[in-house]
């Protein structure tokens, strides 16, 4: 993709960049930060993060917590060690 030159313009008490067409991005929310050379790089963030979360979730075993709570239970007291 070529290279184009854009604007640069205060709105409000921010500092904006006009996207061009052809960098259009398809989502309401972007990461920013600036990379080792200096380059500030643009990152969509997607807007159904949370619901992946959800999704995967919802793929545990219902009594996990309940296996979780029991493992502690049976786990070894803790040792006496010298401290650093």
């Amino acid at each position: 993709m070529p290279t184009l030159i854009s604007r640069v313009f205060m709105n409000g008490n921010s500092q904006a960049v006009r996207i061009p067409k052809e960098f259009r991005l398809d989502t309401s929310r972007v990461e920013i930060y600036r990379n080792a050379d200096g380059d500030l790089v643009l990152h969509p963030v997607a807007t159904d993060r949370g619901a992946t979360l959800l999704q995967a979730l919802q793929a545990f075993d219902p009594n996990f917590a309940d296996l979780l709570i029991a493992d502690r239970q049976d786990a070894p007291p803790m040792q006496d060690r010298e401290p650093l």
